[in-house]
Parts: C-alpha cells; sequence; structure tokens
C-alpha cells in the first residue's frame, strides 16, 4: 500500500519517492503510476485530487484503488525509478482552506440545529453542503458570521485516529459507519468529524467563510460558500460590478438598488405606452381585414405577447387569422382560428417558412421568417382550398 506522506504533512509540496509500477491508461499518450509513498492527494470524500508534476510528466489525476494511490501521468515511467514530485500549492492550499471552512460550518449547524452534513463537495464555484433539514438565509448568515467568529480566534485543527478506548467514548459526526482506523479532524468547541482530506494547521488560515446560495434541496437545504482567497476573488467580482452599476445610474453606492428600481418601472412604463401605440396602430391595418375570411395583419410594432392578444382580436368570426410582429430575419407570429384545429397548418407554415411554433388548437405561437402579408395570405388561401 501506498505511504501517505500529506497524513504526516498536510503541507508537504515536494517529495521523493520510487516507481513501484506504471502501466498505460486507457487514454492515448497517458500513463498510470503508483509510487512507495507519495504527497499527491487522491480525490474522495468530496475533495479534489492534487495535481503537479512527478519529475518531468504533469499529474492530470489521482485516485485510491485498492490501497494504493494511482497516478494518472503524461510520460512513461520505468519500476523502480526514483523520481521526485513537486504539489501544486495554491491548488492544495485552496482545497485546505475549503475543507476546513467546511468543517467549521458544518459543525456550527449541527450544534445549533443538530442537522447533519449529508453530502459535501468543493466544486469549481463554491462549496456545496447539504443538511438534512431547513434553515433560512438569515440563519445562514448568523453561522457566517459565528464561523468567522471562529476564524479569528485562530484555533488549531486536529487530525488524529482514536485508540479503541478512546473512540468507544467519542462523539464525532460521520456520513457513514467507518470499519477499520478512524481518522477525527477537530476543532475544539466547534467540530469533531470523521474525515479522510486535507486541512489546515490553524483556523485564522482559513482567511474568511462567505455564503453564497441558500436553496431548498429535497427535504432539507444546500448552502454554497467560498472560503479564503476564493472569498475574496468572489468579493472583489461583486465590487467591480457594483462599481459599473454605480457609474452607470449615477447614484451613492447606498443608493444604488433604489435608482435601479426606479429605472425598471420607467421601463414598464414605456414598454406599457409603447404596447398601446403598437396595439392602435394594428387596430388601423386590421380594419381593412374585417371582411375577409382569411385575415393577415403584419405590425412590426408588435412584440411580446402583442401579437398573439392582436391575433386573439382580429380572429373573431374569421377562418384564420395570422399576426406576425416584430424586426429581424425571425418575427413573431400568431395564429389563431374559432372554426377549426390549426395545428396541422401551423407545421406546414413553419415549414415553408423556416420557423417553429406549436400551441393550442385555436392559437398557435412561433417565429418564421420575416414575410410580407399578400405572400402569407396567399399562401394560407392555397392550402384552404
Amino acid at each position: 500500500m501506498t505511504k501517505r506522506l500529506y497524513y504526516d504533512d498536510e503541507y508537504m509540496c515536494e517529495f521523493d519517492a520510487q516507481v513501484i509500477s506504471c502501466r498505460p491508461a486507457k487514454q492515448d499518450g497517458k500513463w498510470i503510476v503508483t509510487l512507495d509513498q507519495t504527497a499527491f492527494f487522491p480525490e474522495g470524500g468530496g475533495q479534489w485530487p492534487d495535481l503537479g508534476t512527478i519529475d518531468h510528466a504533469n499529474v492530470l489525476d489521482v485516485h485510491e484503488r485498492n490501497g494504493d494511490v494511482e497516478h494518472l501521468v503524461d510520460a512513461e515511467m520505468l519500476s523502480g525509478q526514483n523520481v521526485h514530485g513537486c504539489i501544486d500549492w495554491d491548488r492544495r492550499f485552496s482545497v485546505m482552506q475549503q475543507h476546513s471552512g467546511e468543517h467549521i460550518f458544518s459543525g456550527l449547524v449541527h450544534g445549533r440545529f443538530g442537522y447533519d452534513n449529508v453530502g459535501f463537495h468543493i466544486g469549481s464555484e463554491a462549496v456545496t453542503m447539504d443538511f438534512n433539514g431547513t434553515i433560512t438565509e438569515a440563519e445562514a448568515l448568523e453561522i457566517e458570521h459565528a464561523a468567522n467568529l471562529v476564524i479569528y480566534e485562530n484555533k488549531p485543527i486536529e487530525h488524529f485516529i482514536p485508540d479503541a478506548a478512546e473512540r468507544a467514548t467519542l462523539v464525532y459526526r460521520s456520513k457513514k459507519e467507518i470499519d477499520g482506523d478512524l481518522r477525527i479532524v477537530r476543532i475544539e468547541g466547534v467540530d469533531t468529524c470523521a474525515c479522510c482530506g486535507t486541512h489546515l494547521r490553524r483556523t485564522g488560515e482559513i482567511g474568511q467563510i462567505k455564503v453564497i446560495g441558500v436553496q431548498k434541496y429535497k427535504s432539507g437545504v444546500r448552502i454554497s460558500i467560498l472560503c479564503g482567497l476564493r472569498a475574496l476573488a468572489y468579493e472583489n467580482q461583486l465590487w467591480q460590478e457594483m462599481e459599473k452599476i454605480h457609474r452607470m445610474v449615477s447614484s451613492r453606492w447606498e443608493d444604488c438598488a433604489s435608482a435601479v428600481e426606479q429605472i425598471i418601472e420607467e421601463r414598464k412604463s414605456l414598454e406599457y405606452r409603447n404596447g398601446q401605440m403598437a396595439m392602435a396602430v394594428f387596430d388601423a391595418m386590421a380594419s381593412e381585414e374585417q371582411e375577409k375570411e382569411i385575415r393577415v395583419v403584419v405590425c412590426g410594432q408588435l412584440s411580446g405577447d402583442g401579437p398573439a392578444r392582436a391575433a386573439g382580436k382580429l380572429s373573431a368570426g374569421a377562418q384564420l387569422a395570422l399576426v406576425t410582429g416584430g424586426e429581424g430575419d425571425l418575427v413573431q407570429f400568431a395564429l389563431c382560428s374559432e372554426k377549426q384545429d390549426i395545428r396541422p397548418i401551423t407545421r406546414l407554415l413553419c415549414a415553408a417558412f423556416d420557423g417553429k411554433g406549436g400551441g393550442k388548437p385555436d392559437m398557435t405561437q412561433g417565429r418564421i421568417r420575416k414575410t410580407d402579408a399578400e405572400t402569407l395570405r396567399n399562401w394560407l388561401i392555397g392550402q384552404m382550398k
């Protein structure tokens, strides 16, 4: 079995080892290498694998198999060869910040609510934790505040394997029953948890914890957090976006939300007035169609639900009523009839005019290629013969 150096020293960046085996991987030009000892952490328990190099080869992935740690590399090695490994420290440190922060947050949730963390994943966007109980956004922010106080206290983060007597009385969190050696990670007064991952030495190294998402998940809640440098990068991005908004609305930071709300209300008012004017234009065009069995109006001013409302008005007493609205190569259409199921003709319409759409027997909607009213009318008349 591979000796796991990351349990002796989670801050080890470089190490020497001997190649035990090297075999071709399924991917062309890739190899699976096992060493007598390694500082590369294999993917597992919700934690990413370490990446880096072994001599001249890039380590692309690391997994555990039958007690050995297998490294996926992009160059062949010889059994018995002495090699030097280098860990991507920035990646390892970030993962340790995220994982250690998760312990604090989950431990505080368990202590306050009694909920278990039933799912944990360090993703590329955030750390997600699934709890088997409900937590409100306000409560999540209270846990966030308490977690950051733990960081400021700079508590030690211990890890140890208890003996049989200690294990019999030890109270700890765990997602599953564990046979064999039990590795415990403990932050005194905050969390005691069975865990095989890598962690920081003290809570202060986490820097900060920021909640960025609280959503209902199954019968409980999924909370997303960022820790350390990830949290800082996220906050800097938010600050840059707020600066853009601040400049665009010419308002003080604390008044940005009110300024944006005012802009939205003004836009809604303009859209309403534009909709009224568009319907007035449509009504004028529709007056010339009232005596026809097949009625067609092409009105570029109509948008949104305008074509559908207009087609509903136009269809009264007609065999078919077709309204198109909007500008561009593809325009919205609404086809209505009080007398027949128009879904079959809609399929033909979309095929003939490079469109797509569907709907109910008495009304269909979609988009078709922009076409003049007479061409559309003549096509519809031809389909009715």
